[in-house]
């Protein structure tokens, strides 16, 4: 692997690996701060499928713009390495911290969920469901902030494919039933995980576990969700209750929007919910019949043998519920060949305009959102590139989002031997601030630069942010010597300092004076100048200006 991506993230150290991607720690050097960067394994970037997956999950996530989200910075691809930069979350997961310290305060546990949830809230308006909520994708900040991480993973996630059983052991504890039974994601699925990590959050473990990811899936289709009072008497039943309607099997029962778990959860500790009884749901048709083939199982003597029809009842619902799960694949269309691939044209250099009407022609729409950087040879206002990048192949009638020049970078140059006047003009349309000092002693002509510092010679930086660069500039600085008497000696010393001038102060001596005359005294301002004002002064090494004055 590359450890310069993109010619701009110095790669550090891996901080973690997922299904298809490893996550590293790099440094933008462009921008000068920490990132996250996720990069596609290996031979996976040859995959079309896999690289659909991942440039949804980029296309999603980039969408979304809130405090409680895991910020997408960049995406792109560098020499078949595909990547997405995102913001760098100081901190733990929310299941270390579990695993750390066990059950939570329930005002602690209520705290994240408030800011999960107005993040889970955010995507929904947008149409994205998460679709792998579980306490390994959701980060604590140090500053105790909530952020959840990996958005948008496209129509598969890592918690329904039972070839990588590590993965899904961590994320089918929090695998909705109807998603175990093949139907589609919804908002209600998201719904259910988040009632599952609540029921983790209060009681430090998952309500339903397993030997393999099957067991686990026939328990959130089957068995009701174990009572978090049973395990915490003081957990009040109306706090339960969310958690009971957010887990509900049937999603008729189930909360309908993230907006309405929300707001019971910033309810139910209130006094008029204390009372409250435990909400209890009519069984349906699916969970009697579930039941039943459960009850079958249990009626069955320890030594008897098992007759072949409720064996093969037994074997086919198993069957059932793992052709389920894998049907949730096929339904959620990434394996689908119905859908139609498209490939993203190419389309930088032109303006937005041109660029919107090429995607169109392919069967592509620009996103709304558009994004602006710096480039180092397009005009501003011209396409800079696309995400999912050119060449890819994507779903007919996805989103792109445009990258949009906002200027070109300007390179720091290597200024020495160079006139002071020539390099003010050369950075004029800038906001490089420039101090100077003067080598009075220096046998270069006057007015040539001696030495820079503040920026690095070829660094690119953003014309319309202040930097500074320090010149040291031979010469003798030659002026007339301004009228500064009645100044303050700090405002008239920092003047003739800023013109080039050695500066000396003396303090006027008073002792031959009354304590009356040094009371009419002007204090702290200039009384003389040595040269005196108007005397035409050059600075050498033997040379300065003096300014007499009264001390308070």
């Amino acid at each position: 692997m590359k450890e310069l991506i993109a010619n701009r993230y110095l790669i550090k150290r891996k901080l973690g690996e997922g299904g298809m991607a490893d996550v590293y720690l790099a440094h933008d050097s462009f921008l000068n701060r920490e990132v996250a960067v996720k990069i596609l394994r290996g031979k996976l970037s040859l995959d079309p499928v896999a690289l659909l997956r991942f440039q949804r999950e980029a296309n999603a996530a980039s969408r979304l713009n809130h405090p409680n989200i895991v910020e997408i910075y960049d995406v792109g691809e560098d020499e078949g390495q595909h990547f997405i930069v995102m913001e760098y979350i100081r901190g733990k997961t929310l299941k270390e911290l579990i695993a750390a310290r066990g059950a939570m305060d329930q005002q602690e546990a209520l705290q994240i969920m408030d800011q999960l949830l107005a993040a889970i809230i955010e995507a929904h308006k947008n149409n994205i469901i998460h679709r792998d909520i579980k306490p390994q994708n959701i980060l604590i900040k140090d500053d105790g902030t909530v952020k959840i991480a990996d958005f948008g993973i496209a129509t598969v996630s890592d918690a329904v494919q039972l070839t990588q059983t590590d993965t899904v052991l961590g994320s089918v504890h929090y695998l909705a039933p109807e998603l175990a039974r093949g139907e589609a994601a919804s908002f209600q699925s998201d719904i259910y995980a988040l009632g599952i990590t609540l029921y983790e959050m209060l009681t430090g473990k998952a309500p339903y576990n397993g030997d393999t990811p099957v067991q686990i899936a026939m328990k959130h289709m089957r068995e009701d969700i174990p009572s978090v009072r049973d395990f915490n008497p003081t957990v009040p039943q109306s706090l339960e209750n969310v958690i009971i309607a957010a887990t509900a099997k049937n999603k008729a029962h189930r909360t309908k929007m993230a907006v309405d778990m929300h707001q019971a959860l910033k309810e139910c500790l209130n006094d008029k919910h204390k009372n409250d009884p435990k909400l209890v749901f009519k069984a349906d048709t699916l969970n009697d019949q579930t039941i039943t083939i459960d009850q079958v199982s249990k009626m069955e003597k320890p030594k008897r043998r098992i007759g072949l029809l409720p064996a093969l009842i037994g074997i086919g619902f198993m069957a059932l519920v793992a052709f389920g799960i894998y049907g949730y694949i096929l339904l959620s269309g990434i394996f689908n060949p119905a859908v139609e691939l498209v490939t993203v044209p190419e389309v930088s250099g032109m303006t937005r305009d041109e660029a919107e009407d090429a995607l169109l022609a392919e069967g592509i729409t620009a996103s709304g959102s558009i994004r602006y950087e710096l480039t180092d040879d397009l005009a501003s206002g011209l396409v800079v590139k696309t995400t999912p990048s050119a060449g890819t192949k994507i779903e007919k009638g996805s989103l792109v989002t445009l990258t949009l020049s906002k200027g070109m970078y300007f390179v720091v140059g290597d200024y020495v031997n160079q006139k002071l006047d020539d390099v003010e003009a050369l950075l004029q349309d800038t906001k490089i601030t420039i101090r100077v000092q003067y080598d009075f002693n220096s046998t270069a002509d006057d007015g040539t630069i001696l030495a820079q510092e503040g920026l690095t010679v070829g660094q690119k930086i953003d014309p319309s942010v202040t930097y500074e660069l320090k010149f040291t500039v031979a010469g003798k600085v030659s002026f007339n010597i301004p009228d500064l008497i009645g100044y303050n000696i700090t405002i008239a010393q920092n003047q003739l300092i800023g013109l080039g001038a050695i500066v000396e102060l003396k303090v006027l001596d008073t002792t031959s004076m009354t304590p009356e005359q040094i009371a009419l005294l002007s204090k702290n301002t200039v009384i003389s100048m040595d040269p005196t004002p108007g005397t035409f002064y050059t600075q050498t090494d033997k040379t300065k200006i003096v300014l007499s004055y009264y001390a308070p």
